[in-house]
């Protein structure tokens, strides 16, 4: 009986180790677990806090263009380096906020949205070099790292410019 106590126990703590890793490993959800990424409803709370703008990845799980973002996204210094002046936050599938200031010009992903440390979808921080039809669509890192300095600029100019202004 005792055995079988220990055995049981052993098997569940294996399967709990085996979950907190399944869940930091799904932290990323391919686009890179080496950011610091938060949900949604934390991530708003941290950019209210730290006055840091927010970058919103919204992707899902099925689809073949955010699976194409995935590991350029994920290789990307620049994204890498300017992401330590966002809160990133990643939603997948059903985590999607559901406010139309979510959808400013569709429903389509991925989508990447930044938004102010008030809460504000900021519509004009939009992909200048990608398809007018779907302004919030970045199929390549360049492009993304362009939008990510802008909304630098834009949200906070005056903290960004005076504490790494080589940077951008």
């Amino acid at each position: 009986m005792a055995s079988s106590l220990i055995v049981s126990l052993a098997v569940l703590g294996s399967l709990s180790v085996l979950g907190c890793a399944g869940d930091e490993q799904l932290k990323g959800r391919g686009f890179g677990d080496h950011f610091a990424w938060k949900d949604f409803e934390n991530g708003l709370q941290e950019a209210k806090e730290t006055k840091r703008p927010l970058m919103l990845l919204i992707h899902k799980s099925w689809c073949g263009a955010c699976k194409a973002l995935k590991p350029k996204f994920a290789a990307s210094e620049q994204i890498r380096d300017l992401s330590k002046h966002f809160v990133m936050v990643n939603v997948e599938d059903d985590e999607e906020p559901h406010g139309e200031e979510y959808f400013p010009d569709g429903g389509y992903i991925p989508r990447i949205l930044f938004i102010d440390p008030s809460g504000k979808v900021r519509r004009d921080i939009v992909n200048m070099n990608g398809n007018p039809s779907y302004r919030y669509y970045y199929p390549e890192p360049t492009q993304v790292v362009d939008s990510m300095k802008l909304a630098l600029e834009k949200i906070t100019p005056d903290a960004v410019n005076a504490q790494h202004p080589d940077e951008l």
